[in-house]
């Protein structure tokens, strides 16, 4: 989601030049859950770019292809169909703006309440004509999802000697978490071709406010990251792996140890980009703070307490 931080202290990059290409970030980090190290790897990754792709990461490979599948049967659909399940409250059909500030991009949408305990009209829209195939499809996906997210926060928790174990993924767990699911779906552009060599923006800068964000992609490019000394660089696809984003609450939690990563994507001029993304949060009721196991005798906070409802609210 697109975040305009009142928070001084988190990372800023670089305004977004349409005409300077990235370089390929050919190092990325790659964790494999089965890993007796993961843990460390995690922690150097989460230190050093706020980002990093899991492998051996035991979502079922006919899951992901079921739900793409189904996705890309919707994105196809008539544009009169799709606006029946908008325009998004927030959840439900959106295109080309994102976000009540009116961001634009080269994109459409579903963005899907993963909470049971709420109902959203424009959700149930979207399942109306095929709601067997296509919500089973979304469950499936988002329940095998859920347990990867849980593992790499409590392989988090271990490396950070945070206790319980848990304290991070119980937030994810509780069945008040806010936590949602976007579907996006960013078709081919031609007319990239008649714009002078300008790339143009599928979803502009951000980074995610919530604890962590789960993303999975097809095989056409475009995701790119923004590095410390503002460089940014572009993250080959891999479409039988997820990447996982480090983001604002848990870089509050970790008192800025963990560094929330700004990414944007870039629309493709022929090929269609698909993903789907999880995004972890906490209850709207959390208080959102360093973790007081992580603070040094002498350490000072470098943020205010807020809670996750607040910053949220801010945030879109």
């Amino acid at each position: 989601m697109v975040v305009q931080s009142n928070l001084s202290t988190l990372n800023h990059c670089s305004s977004f030049e349409t005409r300077k290409p990235a370089n390929v970030l050919d190092s990325i980090p790659s964790i494999n859950l089965k890993d007796p190290e993961s843990k460390t790897h995690i922690m150097k990754a989460c230190e050093e770019y706020g980002f990093f792709k899991v492998v051996n990461h035991g979502v079922p490979m006919e899951f992901i292809a079921k739900l793409e599948t189904q996705a890309l049967e919707f994105f196809n659909l008539p544009q009169s169909e799709k606006d029946k399940a908008g325009p998004p409250d927030p959840f439900g059909y959106g295109s080309k703006r994102i976000g009540s500030n009116g961001d634009v991009g080269w994109i459409e949408y579903l963005l899907l309440n993963t909470n049971p305990q709420v109902t959203s009209l424009k959700t149930l829209t979207v399942f109306r004509e095929n709601p067997e195939i296509f919500w089973s499809a979304v469950k499936e996906y988002i329940e095998a999802v859920k347990v990867m997210a849980f593992e790499v926060l409590e392989l988090i928790a271990d490396g950070l000697k945070i206790e319980p174990r848990d304290t991070l993924s119980k937030l994810l767990k509780d069945e008040n978490s806010d936590s949602c699911f976007r579907l996006n779906h960013y078709p081919p552009c031609p007319e990239l071709q008649a714009l002078s060599g300008r790339d143009l923006v599928g979803f502009g800068e951000h980074t995610d406010p919530q604890i962590i964000s789960v993303l999975r992609s097809n095989s056409t490019s475009g995701l790119q990251i923004c590095l410390k000394d503002g460089v940014w660089v572009s993250v080959p696809p891999d479409e039988t792996s997820f990447f996982i984003n480090v983001g604002d609450a848990l870089q509050v939690m970790t008192n800025g140890r963990f560094k929330s990563v700004r990414h944007r994507v870039l629309a493709n001029s022929h090929k269609s980009r698909v993903s789907m993304v999880y995004f972890g949060g906490p209850p709207l009721s959390e208080k959102i703070v360093p973790l007081t196991s992580l603070m040094g005798k002498q350490e000072e906070s470098l943020y205010k307490e807020f809670t996750w409802w607040e910053y949220k609210t801010s945030a879109y």
